[in-house]
Order: structure tokens, then sequence, then C-alpha cells
């Protein structure tokens, strides 16, 4: 698992252009389903046909986005530095002094004007030095509208990982490891990894509309009250399992959903954690809210300094909710 979270975070995808990090995933989960294609918006669906009787068979989508945070280019000025925008959410703090990298290996630093208190640092104050001497120079490398992301390793702590795009490549993760560990199901499973989430759900919006499945399972990352001095209403820690989700700002999880998953992790003594988050959402929202409505859930993973380049997170927590997921779908489906 350790080489799959290494291959998925390292790779180059922010919003809309999932292309390099899609066939990253595609060449893991493909020997693990029956078939795998892309729709027209550059989702990626691995289909596993279901092994029960048709009658008690359910068309399950799982969902974890690919696309991860990123920079747009907006203006190169005449000494070559690259003016920019976000692309999903960026604060100027984090962004200080980090190394970015552009899709065609391109890569900068992110420095600002001076300003007189930290308070006063904006986006619109920054700036990416490619090294390049003038305009001319840095548009041999980069273009208006061409997108960054930013550059770091996975650094190993004991049980805990630390990587550029845990949110959500380790979604991804949850997904491939669960089709790898699975076996025989009695459900048709579509899992997706969906696009463009990071800027309005776009990609399982979409995505979900053509499955039209019976239940929908989404995996992301959730924030954690285990920090110093971090916001106390927070139940999530590091290390005390899968997150159920019952609620975030976009969605409520029909009770029903959420007693399934609980009731899992209770009778196969997963360790789990129930999740309430007062902002932020998912692709459960969108398959929520799919067609006539579909009852949908999240299994999340307990993430430290989430929309950083050092997004964190315990192995031990990865582990519970890919076994819950197996569990779920190995079993009856009744919500």
């Amino acid at each position: 698992m350790k080489d799959l979270i290494r291959d998925f975070t390292q790779a180059y995808g922010p919003s809309g252009n999932e292309d390099q990090i899609r066939e990253v995933i595609r060449r893991a989960v493909e020997p693990l389903c029956d078939r795998v294609s892309t729709d027209a918006l550059g989702n990626l669906i691995a289909f596993r046909q279901g092994r029960g009787e048709p009658v008690l068979r359910r068309r399950v989508m799982l969902a974890a986005h690919m696309d991860e945070i990123g920079l747009i280019v907006t203006h190169i000025d005449e000494q070559g530095f690259l003016r920019f925008a976000e692309v999903g959410g960026l604060s100027a703090h984090v962004l200080m002094g980090q190394r970015v990298v552009f899709g065609n290996g391109t890569e900068g630093s992110i420095g600002n004007e001076r300003v007189d208190e930290i308070k006063d640092l904006k986006l619109d104050k920054m700036f990416i030095d490619i090294g390049a001497r003038s305009a001319a120079e840095a548009r041999e490398h980069v273009e208006v509208g061409d997108m960054a992301v930013y550059q770091r390793g996975v650094s190993e702590m004991g049980t805990r990982v630390a990587a550029k795009a845990m949110d959500d490549r380790i979604g991804c993760v949850v997904i491939a490891e669960t089709l790898r560990r699975l076996g025989e199901s009695p459900h048709d499973i579509h899992a997706v990894f969906t696009v463009q989430e990071e800027v309005g759900l776009r990609g399982a919006r979409t995505s979900a509309f053509a499955v039209d499945p019976h239940f929908g399972l989404a995996f992301d990352v959730t924030g954690v009250g285990d920090t110093p001095r971090a916001r106390s209403i927070l139940n999530m820690e590091l290390g005390k399992g899968a997150c159920i989700k019952a609620k975030d700002a976009s969605l409520v999880v029909p009770p029903a959903v959420k007693n399934l998953l609980v009731k899992t992790a209770k009778d196969n003594a997963i360790p789990y954690q129930l999740e309430v988050l007062p902002a932020g959402g998912t692709d459960t929202a969108a398959i929520q809210l799919t067609r006539s409505g579909v009852p949908a859930g999240c299994i999340s993973i307990p993430t430290r300094y989430i929309h950083s380049p050092v997004e964190l997170l315990d192995l031990g927590d990865v582990e519970a909710c890919v076994a819950l997921a197996v569990k779920v779908l190995q079993g009856p489906i009744e919500v």
C-alpha cells in the first residue's frame, strides 16, 4: 500500500488536468476489474461484475477524486514572473516559499511582494519564479492557463505518512486496495476515480448520473481535532480508525447508510469513529442528489494539514477504511 501511496501522490493532476494521474491509477486497477473506461469529462470508471443472485445484486458506486488543488497562471510580467490564481482551496501563508511543478516538468518557487504584516499577504501579492529573465523566456516553458501543483516527496514517520495530494489520492488508494482484497462480491461495483472535485464535485455529478447506482460510497480525507490548540469541536483523530460520516456542510448521511457502516465495523471489530464536519463536503453530496436520489455514505480518512504540501495520516486508519469497505461490499446492502 505504501507503493500505491507514493505512486498516486507524486503524480501530477490538478482539477481539469487529470490525464497523468488517471494513467497511473488505470495501470493499478485494470488487472483487478472486468473493464475500465474513461467518460467524456475524464472520470476513470473501473467495473467489476457481481457474482450474487440478480434479485439481491446492487449497483454500487465507489468514488474518490483523483484531482488535487493547484495554481493556474493568469499573467506573465516583463521580468518573467508568473502571477496566478487558485484551483481549489489555497491559503497564501501556506504557499510562502513552496516549490511547485507544472505538467511539463517546469519547476518554480513561490515568492511574494513585501508586506508589512503577514495578515496582509494575499494571493494577488504572490508570484511563481521559474528562473526566467524575461516574459519571452518564461513563455518558452509556461503559458497563461497552465497549472502547477506542490512539489513535495513522501515522508514516512513510523506508521504515519505525509505527502502532497493525500486529498484525495489516499481515497483512490483505499478503492484500489479494496478491489485487490475484495475477492468476489454479490454486487456490481463501479469504482469511479472522479475529476474536478476541488472545483465543485463535477466529476462525481456526471459519473453518478451515468452509473445510476442503488448505493453510493465515497472516500475522502477529513479534518481532525488532535493537534495542539486545534478546534475542539472536531471529534476525529489520527490512529482511532476509519471515520464514518454523519454530516458535513454538503449533506446529511441517511441513518440507514450510517447504521450499515457502523454495524459492519462493530461486527468485524474494525476501529471506527463518527465524523461530523462543520465545513466542507465530498463527492458523496453529488452522488446523493443524482437523478431521483441515491442512498450514499462516506468513509473518511482522518488527515492533518489538509490542502498543504504535507498532508499527514496514519496507515492504521487507512487499513481500517479498506477493511470496512471490503466487508460492506461482501455482504447484503439493504438501505
